[in-house]
């Protein structure tokens, strides 16, 4: 059989590939599994922005006075109490017991009488304190002919300059969410894929079906055309949970006004995730070329594998806690881990202009370094079936 142009080899592969993947089960269940999380990670993040803690506050006797400074204090320390009048303390005490509120307020507004069923919510107890205090310095300047208003003017007029260093982002929070949601969609996408083509080069191998398409196509072209082909069905995966997951943040609010810092976010997703897939896919490639039975898959690509976890893992606790720290910049411009920590980076703003160039030009450069490599190994242990070809032989040649 006579072998066919480059181009054509590896256009075929591809294409046999997309078809076969995007028809099967296993896509259509994976896609609507990982819509299903990333709707679920969104739905979340709008109950954690929009949920206010609401303290349900029974008053009674001169108590009930207190309510509106009582709700002013509550707004002023992002607490909301909700006040409710009750005829007696008696009553009050029995909704306590049963639960219907949370606090009884009773007493004079300079000395209050707080009852809980166990443990009083601290924000209450400070609004009260505050109340309180209030009342007695309102008597004290009485006490000595000065006007309560006037002081309360003059003390609310009186601020302590605060001079940043750094001005704080108010969206730094949402960039956030989104930097999450992009590191973690690109995690399991470019180690699933990877998996696959796997996966995919061990069963041509085991089947002896790789010998049918050697005889046509050069290995190099087999190899590349399975990758192009995998990568297009997992860019299609994400390309439907990027789109689903900016409708779904902007139908909640979770994205608020950085609707476009979203799309900036899906953009550089879809960049990496050609990088990252590339680089795995080579490296995962070459590794299923060694081993002949499924069972062995695992063992080939368990170090890419921990490689991978271990740093999105470590990555993703460092973004989370400091995304512009030292230790979080060092782990996105390490080639392994930058297709999933960089674009994170990217989507909250902390990554400067030189990082997100450096870390491309050191991906490039060992992508191809990869490239080289993988086809050479995928070329000298795809024909040997039986036992595990060592790494070292198949280099070696």
């Amino acid at each position: 059989m006579s072998r066919i142009s480059a181009a054509r080899a590896v256009r075929l592969v591809a294409k046999r590939e997309v078809n076969t993947r995007l028809r099967t089960r296993a896509f259509v269940v994976s896609t609507a599994v990982l819509l299903l999380l990333l709707i679920g990670y969104v739905a979340l993040q709008a109950v954690l922005l929009s949920s206010v803690t609401t303290t349900k506050v029974a008053l009674t006797g001169q108590a009930q006075g207190i309510a509106q400074q009582l709700q002013v204090a509550g707004k002023t320390s992002g607490e909301t109490f909700e006040v409710v009048t009750v005829p007696s303390e008696q009553d009050g005490l029995a909704q306590v017991r049963e639960g219907e509120v949370d606090a009884l307020v009773s007493g004079s507004a300079s000395r209050l009488r707080v009852t809980v069923k166990s443990t009083v919510d601290p924000a209450l107890q400070h609004a009260l304190d505050g109340i309180v205090q209030q009342q007695v310095l309102d008597a004290q300047l009485s006490a000595v002919h000065l006007d309560p208003v006037d002081v309360h003017q003059a003390m609310a007029a009186a601020h302590v300059d605060v001079l940043p260093l750094e001005t704080r982002d108010p969206r730094a929070g949402q960039k956030l969410v989104v930097g999450v949601a992009v590191a973690v969609v690109l995690y399991l996408s470019i180690i699933t894929y990877g998996m696959l083509v796997a996966q995919g080069v061990v069963e041509e191998k085991s089947s002896r079906v790789v010998e049918i398409l050697l005889s046509a196509v050069r290995p190099w072209h087999l190899l590349l055309g399975k990758v192009i082909g995998l990568g297009l069905v997992g860019l299609a995966q994400l390309a439907i949970l990027g789109v689903a997951g900016l409708l779904a943040a902007l139908g909640t609010g979770v994205l608020g006004s950085i609707s476009g810092i979203a799309v900036g976010a899906v953009v550089w997703g879809v960049v990496w995730y050609l990088l990252g897939f590339l680089l795995y896919a080579m490296i995962y490639g070459a590794a299923g070329s060694l081993v002949s039975r499924q069972e062995d898959t695992q063992t080939v690509v368990a170090p890419a594998n921990i490689a991978l976890v271990i740093g999105f893992v470590a990555g993703l606790n460092l973004l989370t806690q400091a995304p512009d720290g030292a230790a979080t910049k060092v782990l996105s411009l390490i080639p392994l881990l930058s297709p999933v920590l960089m674009p994170a980076r990217i989507a909250t703003g902390s990554a400067a202009l030189w990082e997100i160039v450096l870390s491309l030009v050191l991906t490039t450069g060992l992508i191809a370094l990869v490239t080289w490599a993988g086809a050479r190994i995928y070329r000298n242990g795809v024909l040997l079936v039986g036992s595990r070809v060592k790494l070292f032989d198949a280099i070696r040649g």
